[in-house]
């Protein structure tokens, strides 16, 4: 699915993040940046062990913030990492981070003039937040920023299961019909 926000494009695709071709990737992260499992194991292997070296140096990473390296081994020539909260049932402090952590992304991108993103579904693995909750604060940020930063060309989620893809497809089409 593919839509246009102001002058950029925001697409949702199914598959996996290490193989985009977008100038970044971004990495749901946990605090340490050493690699976990998930997106962030995935990412860390098909980078190289560059990345570990690169991400060492960096001194970890707060919930809600975002850090840039180098992509190493991947397609993309940066990496975003960002660390998303871990859910612990409804609350205006952790919607807050989620959302944090995905704006503090595109600014680190923009900061970078970096034109292209990928993001994965920050916070939905095993941080627990609730797909259908995620996917609306993921939209609705990115969606705000992308107007308000048209700089920003092209924002793509990179969604690994069909259930994921599917919650963010009922998201965005929401979010469309009620800009």
């Amino acid at each position: 699915m593919k839509i246009n926000v102001g002058r950029s494009v925001l697409e949702l695709v199914q598959g996996d993040i290490t193989q985009q071709d977008t100038e970044a990737i971004v990495n749901a992260a946990n605090r340490s940046l050493l690699g976990g499992g998930g997106v962030d194991g995935a990412i860390h292997r098909a980078a190289g062990p560059q990345l570990l070296a690169e991400c060492r140096t960096l001194g970890g990473c707060d919930t809600g913030d975002a850090v840039l390296t180098q992509g190493y081994n991947l397609k993309a020539r940066y990496v975003i990492h960002t660390v998303g909260p871990v859910y612990r049932g409804p609350s205006a402090a952790t919607e807050r981070l989620l959302k944090s952590a995905y704006q503090r992304s595109l600014e680190v991108a923009l900061a970078k003039g970096i034109r292209s993103v990928a993001f994965p579904s920050i916070s939905t693995g095993a941080y627990g937040y609730p797909l259908e909750k995620a996917a609306v604060v993921a939209l609705s940020t990115v969606m705000d920023f992308v107007r308000a930063h048209p700089q920003i060309e092209r924002v793509r989620f990179v969604l690994f299961s069909e259930k994921a893809f599917n919650a963010f497809e009922a998201a965005l089409k929401k979010l469309a019909e009620n800009p």
